[in-house]
């Protein structure tokens, strides 16, 4: 219930006794689809930090913030220098509007995986912040206030859609009442019941709650509370800090359980096929009757023969036909017969010790999913993933190198693989005297030029490295394509960048043409 509008009402309330009449001195982004705006109060600034990933959109508070010295960009300018006037949620909607000065109003719309920030001068929006939202271009500031009927007529026509009626509820507050039985009662139970949610939905206490995994601030009485809060700043923050931990944690839980799951298919698809296997082994007794048959009839056998078909002993006389080597003598053959039984013996308790083996192995397996299903924090999980030899076993395999290498002059050039290489290229095989090189602005392959003791970086070798850095981008089809070029001690990553994200604190950019191979 952290964007739903009994939520954000007291929110925008304890927002307008902090921000009325501060400044806003700074509105930025330096990670996508999250907005930082500072306002400065008589005494230490006040953050709003603005999270609109589609999975997951929230505001938060934090008490300070530290902005990267590169890769922020600036964005709504014209709110530098704007005062407070307000802060308000709209009526019966899910979004908060900073009034400020110069008739400008700031919203944020906190509607799930359609969430976003507008600017209004008036009541027509001039700025997004997320602008693959186009139908928000249109919104009209005047008309967003929503109304309800709360009467009881209106209750009475509305018995086959409430959810529709009272439309600010929610799946939290309309999941208590179904379990308080509202679905089954009569319409004057029903009424009251009502009556009694929203209630307590206009004094709430906050409670951050889990269930199935996932942790949600709720304004109702749940089960599994974690934490209680009656300071909705207070409780937002806590819920912001939790939930991004407790993702991050079963991320981490399910990516480990899953590793665990399919070793675990794989063990037991093998178990089968083996048992399979023994089942076939053990009833397939021929080659000793065979044996037996011909050293029982040595004395009828003529030298020879290719086939003999003689009398079963062992099934009720019946006969059984036995294909020779004519080349053989009927000893010898039966001699073959009796090594082929001997080998069947000796794969049958192969096949029994690879079914015990196999066995331990997916018992163990099962308990290690138990005991990571069971796993409640981050901290434990990460322990018992440590600790495991059938995780320690994976990660001593042999891993390939993260990068491509050229050699030219003397100098190695390597060029990462993909977005994961990149990382692991820069991060664990660059050293602060390697020049780092990328393509400007684009998705592409990081690229490092290997320091060499006491030997400057050649101007042509910087240039073949920009070459191929251009040629493993987005740009490797256009004529001439910026580069940008920096020693790696001025290349870092933040906590939380995707995949090949880093921040570039000193650089400066080339111009060569994309090109994987040289003539000179």
């Amino acid at each position: 219930m952290h964007n739903n509008y009994y939520f954000l009402r007291p929110l925008s309330q304890s927002l307008d006794a902090l921000l009325r009449g501060t400044v806003i001195s700074e509105c930025f982004s330096q990670n996508k689809d999250e907005l930082i705006i500072r306002f400065e109060t008589h005494t230490d600034p006040f953050f709003i930090k603005a999270s609109l990933e589609p999975a997951f959109s929230c505001l938060a508070f934090p008490t300070n913030f530290h902005r990267a010295r590169k890769n922020s960009v600036d964005l709504f300018p014209i709110l530098i220098g704007q005062r407070v006037a307000s802060v308000r949620c709209l009526e019966n909607e899910r979004s908060v509007a900073l009034t400020l000065s110069n008739d400008l109003t700031l919203l944020f719309k906190m509607h799930a995986n359609r969430a976003n920030v507008l600017l209004f001068e008036q009541n027509a929006v001039i700025a997004l912040f997320r602008n693959n939202l186009p139908a928000d271009e249109g919104l009209d500031l005047s008309t967003l206030d929503r109304t309800i009927d709360w009467s009881y007529e209106a209750f009475e026509q509305h018995q086959g859609n409430l959810g529709a009626l009272y439309f600010t509820f929610g799946k939290v507050t309309w999941r208590h009442l179904a379990e308080q039985g509202f679905d089954t009662q009569p319409p004057d139970v029903r009424w009251q019941m009502i009556r009694q949610v929203r209630a307590l939905l206009s004094k709430p206490v906050y409670s951050i709650a889990e269930a199935h995994g996932t942790v949600y601030l709720s304004l109702l009485p749940a089960p599994n509370t974690v934490r209680e809060f009656t300071d909705p700043i207070e409780a937002i923050n806590e819920f912001f800090h939790t939930y991004t931990h407790r993702a991050a944690f079963v991320r981490e839980r399910q990516s480990a359980v899953a590793a665990l799951r399919e070793k675990l298919k794989g063990s037991e698809s093998y178990y089968q096929k083996t048992f399979e296997k023994l089942a076939e082994v053990e009833s397939d007794t021929n080659y000793k009757t065979w044996a037996d048959l011909i050293m029982a009839h040595m004395h009828t056998l003529r030298p020879g023969q290719e086939t003999v078909t003689l009398p079963d002993f062992y099934n009720d006389q019946h006969t059984v036909t036995i294909k020779l080597k004519r080349d053989l003598s009927p000893q010898k053959n039966a001699e073959a017969f009796y090594r082929k039984a001997k080998n069947q013996h000796i794969e049958i308790q192969r096949l029994q010790q690879s079914l015990e083996t196999k066995e331990k192995e997916m018992a163990a397996l099962r308990h290690e999913i138990a005991t990571l299903e069971a796993a409640t924090d981050l901290k434990s999980l990460r322990a018992e993933v440590g600790r495991n030899p059938i995780f320690s076993v994976k990660e001593k395999q042999p891993v390939p190198l993260p990068y491509h290498e050229f050699i030219y002059h003397g100098f190695k050039i390597w060029v990462g693989k993909n977005a994961q290489s990149n990382d692991v290229l820069t991060l664990r095989y660059g050293y602060k005297e390697d020049l780092w090189l990328h393509a400007k602005d684009v998705p592409g392959s990081h690229v490092l030029i290997k320091h060499q003791a006491n030997k400057p970086f050649p101007k042509d070798v910087i240039e073949r490295a920009a070459e191929l850095a251009a040629y493993n981008s987005k740009r490797k089809t256009e004529t001439l394509c910026p580069v940008v070029v920096t020693p790696r001690k001025y290349v870092r990553k933040r906590k939380g960048d995707p995949a090949g994200a880093v921040v570039v604190e000193r650089e400066e950019v080339i111009l060569v043409e994309p090109r994987l191979e040289r003539t000179n």
